[in-house]
């Protein structure tokens, strides 16, 4: 055997990857958080267009329009209030609507999907939904969130 042979001995090699699966399992929980919240503020973003698209047909027609569903609600305001209605948040579930003359109301259920409740309240989970309840939201993300 060469006493001079150069290259890296199994030890070194083990204690590189170590470091690299320290430094992934750091970064992937912030990523994943990242990603998350990226799609919370999107579907802020998406649920206030609808919203002044529907503050917009209530002010050329007196009332806000009487649907149950964000398709129902495209027909009405799409395309002379906003170009194109998103019908999704931004984990891609159903944005739901409960519009009536009088009052309105858009929400995400969040990224679980379930429940409905649109109470005002300042939200911390991904799961809780955003709701925008006649121009203003009453159920919003803030701070961190889990």
């Amino acid at each position: 055997m060469r006493a001079s042979t150069r290259g890296f001995t199994l030890i070194e090699l083990l204690i590189v990857v170590a470091i690299i699966g320290l430094l992934a399992s750091i970064a992937i929980p912030n990523l994943l958080n990242a990603l998350d919240k990226g799609k919370q503020k999107r579907t802020m973003s998406d649920l206030r267009s609808i919203s002044t698209a529907v503050e917009a047909y209530a002010v050329d027609n007196t009332h806000y329009p009487i649907v149950s569903s964000v398709v129902a609600i495209k027909a009405v305001v799409d395309p002379v209030f906003i170009d194109t209605i998103p019908q999704y948040d931004g984990w891609r579930h159903d944005l739901q609507v409960e519009s009536m003359s009088t009052q309105y109301t858009i929400y995400s259920q969040g990224k679980d999907a379930t429940g409905s409740d649109c109470s005002p309240a300042v939200t911390t989970t991904f799961n809780s939904e955003i709701c925008i309840t006649n121009g203003r939201f009453t159920r919003y993300p803030e701070g961190t969130q889990q």
